[in-house]
């Protein structure tokens, strides 16, 4: 009776240890932008504090992190992956059981527009509108053309600038008076933003979210009254070659936390967090603007993050996760 008790105990230790040590050694792809460290380092404390995780961070990138991913089954998770750049390769790694799609990083995915300050929509509502803008063009003085308007770009050599300037061929903006500025850079085009809200100036142009500049100043994203066109966006307004656009609003880009098939299997309780975890731009606007201000890495914006908006993260785990995290923070 003794021996049969003691294996019993002996097998339901076991039992323990291998439901405690399921999630095992995890890689976290930490991606070389603020949002993405951001989401990495979060992931990296609440599956270790959280699911008992041996959680270890590893650069990435969205190319080579897929890439190795597929191939190597390495690393576990891309917490913050814009998988439109490489999406026929992974959903061949799903459909050959090598990946899954966990959820999606960004709810509101990746975000473009053409954007004009919130105090030129609160004294005049038709600037949210394309119309609106076309019968105001004066108000956007051209910085060194006073007959001219100005709508600021996107640096050249981005993608960006390609679909920037076949929408502002569709939308007849030249016609209006508007002349297609290069601001030179990203930095450029972000100064010309943070320079009008400081002097509360007229600005027309290009953006996207989530980033600090659309966190920092409050920006409304113009509505040019056509819906969104995807199919149209993939096979003319994305291509230098487009040669008739048409006005379509940016269709969003797929932001998603992607996982090989192993972790998927091997740790079901952490991946129901990576489903569930997620973040609005607005959200994620705020944060990098905090980022910014505070020139705070990943690891210390995980910290604010974790500690000043529990409401948001605590529905993402089960209370008893949640206490292991509150517990693991308090002793930071």
């Amino acid at each position: 009776m003794i021996k049969k008790l003691s294996l019993a105990l002996v097998l339901a230790g076991a039992s323990i240890n291998s439901y405690a040590s399921e999630c095992g050694d995890v890689t976290i792809a930490d991606m070389n932008w603020n949002s993405a460290t951001l989401i990495a380092n979060v992931d990296r404390f609440i599956l270790e504090h959280g699911y008992g995780c041996n959680a270890e961070l590893v650069p990435g990138d969205t190319m080579p992190t897929g890439t190795s991913m597929i191939e190597k089954g390495e690393p576990d998770i891309a917490p913050e992956l814009w998988s439109n750049s490489m999406k026929e390769a992974l959903d061949r790694g799903v459909e050959e059981g090598r990946l899954r799609y966990a959820g999606a990083s960004l709810s509101d995915g990746g975000e473009e527009g053409f954007w004009v300050p919130a105090y030129m929509v609160e004294k005049d509502p038709s600037l949210a509108t394309i119309a609106g803008i076309k019968a105001n063009a004066k108000l956007f003085t051209h910085p060194e053309d006073p007959d001219r308007s100005a709508f600021l770009g996107c640096p050249a050599g981005w993608n960006c600038q390609i679909t920037a300037g076949n929408l502002f061929k569709a939308m007849e903006l030249e016609d209006a008076g508007f002349e297609l500025i290069d601001p030179g850079s990203g930095a450029g085009l972000a100064g010309s933003i943070a320079k009008a809200y400081e002097r509360q100036e007229p600005w027309f142009g290009y953006y996207w979210a989530p980033t600090a500049i659309l966190g920092k100043y409050k920006m409304v994203k113009v509505d040019f009254g056509s819906g969104v066109d995807e199919a149209h966006y993939k096979s003319c307004t994305a291509n230098a070659d487009c040669l008739e656009p048409k006005v379509t609003m940016y269709p969003p880009s797929a932001v998603d936390t992607v996982v090989t098939e192993t972790f998927a299997k091997r740790a079901p309780d952490a991946l129901a967090y990576l489903e569930a975890r997620s973040f609005t731009n607005a959200q994620m606007n705020g944060l990098l603007a905090w980022m910014e201000d505070n020139q705070a890495d990943g690891e210390i914006a995980m910290e604010q993050f974790l500690i000043e908006n529990e409401s948001t993260w605590t529905t993402w785990v089960s209370p008893d996760v949640a206490k292991k995290v509150k517990q693991a923070l308090s002793e930071l």
